[in-house]
């Protein structure tokens, strides 16, 4: 972790880079770096992905979207889905009965695209099963289509095992987030600012810094629909009295998500948390609020090892299954992140 730790602050500080036979000196702000796992990293990877989720109700997966035009039968209706707006007459055509099996069955064959915008044919309903039962988990934090990114945009990439660095200019949003998707852990990048985005409002937007294109992000995330991930009408309260949750991501200057390893955190409807690892019992407090138009979830733990989660959290995201927090400090500009997932 040392010898990580050094070869990194070497790199955000001076790094030759080598592009087309030219030496260019980079200097590079420590606070700027990202990693495979960075929220900022996760978050532009869901702005620049092929939108997948607008169409869940055709074929009921986030996991890839189905070439238009198509034509789809429901409740023995053929209808021609030419573009978005047509999703209206499949919605209607599944409303328009109460004892039918709302069943979207395509005319094949068909054209589905993935989120890394590769393609493939498919032949007929079983194939079609097959390819939605082997899609990944997914999170629920679905694509953020709200927002556009104003290419080019430059990454500077070093690599902490052989010490090499490079830039790469990226033109598109298939290559970026192809790029984003495949960084290995051993891999920092930073962005090259300032960068240009053009928000829900058709604005172009200049940003100069991580924080502030976090910040853009999160913000345009509440003008998307629900497809976009966002909380939506679920009530977080309820969310976290169902079930059991654990610690899927804390940074706090590093990532120090294994130390809550083997916690397993029960959010109970009087306010009281409990957080159980083997025999060790650790009890608390939570209570969600609002303060200055935000959402928050304040902790407090009766026992020093989660002195870390104690605080008021600002709400970010959350669905179901995933709850996601960060705290932002006024006085050193330093971000932390705590991440739970249901067990």
């Amino acid at each position: 972790m040392k010898t990580i730790k050094y070869l990194l602050m070497s790199f955000t500080a001076i790094v030759f880079i080598s592009c087309q036979n030219e030496e260019t000196l980079v200097i590079q702000d420590t606070t700027q770096n990202l990693t495979a796992i960075s929220p900022l990293t996760d978050l532009i990877s869901r702005v620049s992905q092929n939108p997948t989720s607008k169409d869940n109700i055709l074929d009921n997966s986030s996991c890839f979207n189905v070439q238009l035009p198509v034509i789809v039968i429901v409740n023995g209706t053929h209808i021609t889905v030419s573009n978005q707006n047509d999703y209206i007459k499949v919605q209607a055509a599944l409303d328009a009965f109460t004892n039918d099996d709302d069943i979207v069955n395509f005319v094949y064959p068909i054209t589905i695209q993935y989120q890394n915008f590769t393609t493939q044919l498919i032949a007929n309903s079983d194939q079609l099963n097959d390819v939605s039962n082997n899609c990944h988990k997914e999170d629920g934090f679905d694509e953020i289509d709200c927002i556009h990114i104003n290419y080019p945009i430059k990454i500077n990439i070093y690599n902490a095992n052989n010490q090499i660095a490079s830039t790469v200019i990226f033109q598109n949003d298939k290559d970026l987030y192809n790029f984003l998707e495949n960084i290995e852990s051993n891999v920092f990048i930073s962005i090259n600012y300032p960068v240009s985005i053009t928000n829900f409002n058709g604005q172009n937007v200049v940003i100069t810094n991580n924080s502030d294109f976090e910040n853009n992000i999160e913000t345009s995330i509440k003008d998307c629909d629900n497809n976009s991930g966002v909380g939506g009408n679920l009530d977080l309260t309820s969310i976290l009295k169902d079930g059991t949750w654990h610690v899927s991501y804390f940074f706090n200057k590093i990532d120090e998500t294994s130390n809550y390893n083997g916690y397993n955190f029960t959010f109970n409807s009087n306010g009281a948390v409990l957080a159980v690892k083997g025999t060790n019992n650790i009890g608390g407090t939570w209570l969600t609020f609002v303060n200055s138009d935000q959402d928050k979830l304040q902790l407090k733990f009766d026992d020093s090892k989660l002195d870390e989660l104690k605080d008021d959290w600002k709400i970010t995201e959350y669905t179901t299954t995933s709850v996601r927090l960060k705290k932002e400090s006024s006085s050193s500009g330093e971000t932390d992140y705590l991440y739970f997932t249901k067990n």
